[in-house]
């Protein structure tokens, strides 16, 4: 396989889906990514815990120990994060971690980075910061947080949320490191983000959303007596042969 860092290529950049247990993280690699993250929304869901709040770092790791062993590389959503559990996505063969800021002090994650960056310099740490999500984004703090982190030592830098093309260029032109996108079904294409210098798109919670809305429908569908599509529906023998 390649090497994860140069899979963040200008011009080219990694479509990163996430997956939140082992059968999507094998559909995933099945359907020729050769890098899958996890999604701590996913994750915690599944699992029947609050997203964002820390509850699900032993759910985290579990599924990074389990899924390492496929032919991809792969990187943890460990939410707000510790070295220590940085440290153990890293021996469990994580080949990089997405840390959140969750809007904290920028001297708490600088911190943290440098941390972890001293304990697994190799992990690749995809710096978070919350300037966008689930809040009106403030374009100027997002910039400073950013090269904060990049001047910490984070190997890529991440701004869920923003979806304007003058915002991405300024965050891109910030730093020297990647920066990674959320992809956003109403924002900007995939070819628009690589024009503006994006080298990570990333899915999120998109996929686990769409799984959860497919299965409702199809459900509705046996209820009501409609038909059930059908259309790309993996087989049980499909299912049963990444077991």
């Amino acid at each position: 396989m390649s090497d994860f860092r140069s899979l963040h290529r200008p011009g080219a950049p990694l479509v990163l889906p996430n997956a939140w247990d082992v059968a999507s993280a094998r559909m995933l690699v099945r359907a020729g990514f050769v890098a899958v993250g996890t999604t701590s929304l996913g994750v915690a869901a599944a699992n029947g815990v609050p997203d964002g709040e820390g509850a699900t770092d032993a759910d985290a790791l579990r599924l990074v120990r389990r899924i390492t062993g496929l032919p991809c590389h792969v990187t943890a959503d460990i939410e707000r994060g510790s070295v220590g559990l940085a440290v153990a996505v890293a021996a469990a063969g994580a080949a990089g971690v997405n840390v959140e800021d969750a809007m904290g002090p920028v001297e708490t994650q600088v911190r943290l980075i440098r941390a972890v960056k001293r304990e697994v310099p190799e992990l690749f740490v995809n710096a978070r910061t919350d300037t966008h999500w689930q809040r009106a984004g403030d374009l100027g703090e997002a910039v400073r947080r950013v090269r904060a982190y990049a001047d910490a030592g984070a190997d890529g830098v991440f701004v869920p949320g923003l979806r304007e093309p003058s915002g991405i260029d300024a965050v891109v032109r910030a730093v020297d490191v990647p920066v990674n996108v959320l992809h956003d079904p109403c924002g900007p294409t995939l070819a628009e983000l690589t024009e503006l210098g994006v080298r990570r798109v990333s899915t999120g919670s998109l996929l686990f959303r769409a799984a959860l809305a497919a299965a409702g429908a199809a459900a509705r569908a046996v209820r009501d007596g409609t038909p059930v599509s059908t259309a790309g529906l993996p087989t049980y023998a499909d299912i049963a042969a990444t077991g």
